[in-house]
């Protein structure tokens, strides 16, 4: 199945890791970060196939600036590592852009905590950002903003973040490069009858008992954390594999449907993942009334929402928030995401989009709801 699901993916979120990244800790590893940027380059360019859309979650940041610190051990202080992520970042950030530049590749730092994603506005800002840079061609480079973090929100580690990821701009696949082979049944450097995992169900009960404890002390995670990003990930339809990174071309052998590492399933397609997701969310904070035009084009061309056909809205909602469309008789047509606050789409019923900057001082989507954000109802 590995064959179809790489293969035919066209937005890909890579993760790799603090050991891979920083060869155990050792610095910054040049070597490694340059073929995964020429990967991703041939990727992106098209020149292994059709063209994709990447987007990197590298760690790394905190192991650097250990590095830089002449620090031999994580420190446990949250204070430490945010100094330590603050040193780090600087080299990781200036390490990638060189190497995707040298690729003919344009970069982008994005540093992301749990709150951005958990608030309705930050998490649909976040998204807008990086479907943009996608579009731009450029390769966004995530990692957490572990210079501000804290206990309560820090996503504990970067196989969670790349799960997030994924849910957040609906890959189609997660690829979390490690370094490991994959999933075992068992520890094979203790168990001689441990057997290779090479394709399962994401979110399997059996896998998370398979898989062992946290992973060095330069990382913070283990297979067990890629099992439940993998689990995670699913939810929004995003297979997901576990590779070894130092696999030669494991981007493009993987892209070109070769069977590497473990194969972790989705059970829902993407689109049914995040159309069932809207059609069955139940806190709707208000609702906007079309007209005859609009309800048409949404009913029988799937366009997306345009506030011009827009003739009023109901009820107090922000940007982010599920919100019901409906037709003049009052019958919900469909229901997605609003890119305008309840009080700004008022203002910007039956106008233009070249309007907004005047009414609002400011212009952000052209869309009320994006037609990716929107699910008709009965659809």
């Amino acid at each position: 199945m590995v064959s179809s699901i790489l293969r035919d993916a066209r937005r890909i979120v890579i993760k790799v890791g603090s050991s891979l990244v920083t060869n155990e800790g050792r610095g910054l590893d040049e070597t490694a970060i340059t073929e995964w940027s020429r990967q991703m380059a041939a990727l992106v360019g098209g020149s292994a196939g059709p063209r994709r859309e990447v987007i990197m979650v590298s760690s790394g940041a905190i192991a650097e600036g250990m590095k830089r610190l002449g620090w031999s051990t994580r420190p446990h202080e949250i204070h430490e590592l945010q100094a330590a992520a603050a040193v780090g970042q600087m080299g990781l950030a200036q390490m990638y852009e060189t190497k995707l530049r040298e690729q003919g590749l344009g970069s982008a730092q994005v540093l992301l905590t749990h709150a951005d994603l958990a608030d309705r506005e930050r998490y649909l800002n976040a998204r807008s950002t990086l479907l943009t840079l996608l579009r731009l061609g450029v390769v966004p480079v995530i990692n957490e903003n572990d210079t501000v973090v804290t206990d309560e929100i820090k996503f504990g580690d970067n196989d969670t973040l790349g799960a997030l990821v994924a849910n957040l701009v609906e890959a189609d696949a997660l690829v979390i490069l490690t370094d490991q082979k994959g999933l075992y049944t068992a520890d094979p450097r203790r168990d001689p009858l441990a057997q290779f995992v090479h394709e399962a169900a994401a979110g399997d009960p059996s896998l998370e008992a398979m898989a062992g404890g946290v992973g060095t002390s330069i990382g913070r995670g283990g297979m067990i954390t890629k099992i439940i990003a993998a689990k995670r990930a699913a939810g929004s339809g995003a297979s997901t594999v576990i590779a070894w990174g130092r696999e030669p071309d494991v981007l493009l052998r993987l892209c070109a449907g070769e069977a590497i590492g473990t194969l972790l399933v989705a059970q829902t397609a993407k689109k049914q993942a995040r159309k069932q997701w809207m059609a069955d969310h139940l806190q709707l904070r208000g609702a906007v009334t079309v007209d005859l035009g609009a309800a048409a084009k949404l009913r029988q061309e799937g366009k997306s929402l345009l506030p011009i056909g827009m003739v009023a809205v109901e009820g107090e909602f922000s940007r982010g928030d599920v919100i019901a469309v409906r037709d003049a008789a009052g019958a919900e047509i469909a229901r997605g995401l609003a890119n305008y606050a309840s009080a700004e789409a008022r203002l910007l019923c039956r106008k233009p989009s070249s309007e907004f900057e005047r009414l609002l001082g400011y212009s952000a989507e052209p869309e009320m709801v994006h037609r990716d954000n929107l699910v008709l109802s009965g659809a």
